[in-house]
């Protein structure tokens, strides 16, 4: 499986280990968790949901809503009712072992930009020294590449003022995530959590 298949396939498992959830509202959970930068298309999604549920890592219910009657609270009046049927996705005991197998990787793959996220989103489903390995392992890799692009910025520097200031904007977005990297781990080693909300620095443009 290639790492973007990876990845839509934590998401999916670690959404429906919260709970079911049919097509349309699991497509929308998904952009959430994959980021603003990406939209994830039915073409991908169902797909994913296809070899899942012939590995037996989800199972998949036909529901039928229930007929709200005209004029009944919250039901604006003479507003069309939908009858038509959903399928509900829902986590079988296979899919929690292949979740919880996903989660609790720490090898490289795991600090990748994308993969790196996603696990991000549910860290509270994985125990203190799998979040800290990945959160060191995370801050490694940048810090690597944030060696690599000083040293780029330098050369470019004399070349391309235009192609410096893009590369020196990207330097200070890699910088204020290993400060937020370091944050978490110093709150991860001291056994408790960051006050307030625990949010991911953005790049801005």
């Amino acid at each position: 499986m290639t790492r973007r298949g990876e990845t839509l396939e934590l998401a999916v498992l670690g959404l429906l280990h919260e709970r079911p959830m049919h097509g349309y509202e699991l497509r929308k959970q998904l952009n959430v968790v994959l980021g603003w930068g990406r939209v994830l298309s039915y073409g991908s999604l169902y797909p994913a949901l296809k070899k899942m549920l012939k590995a037996g890592w989800i199972v998949e219910h036909v529901t039928t809503p229930e007929v709200v009657a005209p004029g009944a609270a919250g039901v604006t009046r003479g507003a069309a009712v939908s009858r038509r049927q959903r399928i509900v996705y829902e986590l079988t005991e296979l899919g929690n072992d292949r979740f919880a197998k996903l989660m609790s990787d720490t090898g490289p793959s795991s600090w990748e930009d994308d993969n790196f996220d996603v696990r991000f989103a549910f860290f509270g489903r994985t125990d203190r020294e799998i979040r800290l390995r990945i959160l060191e392992g995370r801050r490694a890799r940048l810090q690597e590449r944030l060696s690599r692009a000083q040293q780029q910025l330098a050369a470019t520097t004399e070349r391309d003022t235009y192609a410096a200031e893009l590369q020196r904007h990207g330097l200070e977005s890699v910088e204020r995530e290993v400060l937020w990297l370091s944050d978490l781990i110093t709150a991860e080693r001291a056994g408790g959590t960051r006050r307030g909300r625990i949010t991911k620095p953005t790049e801005t443009t």
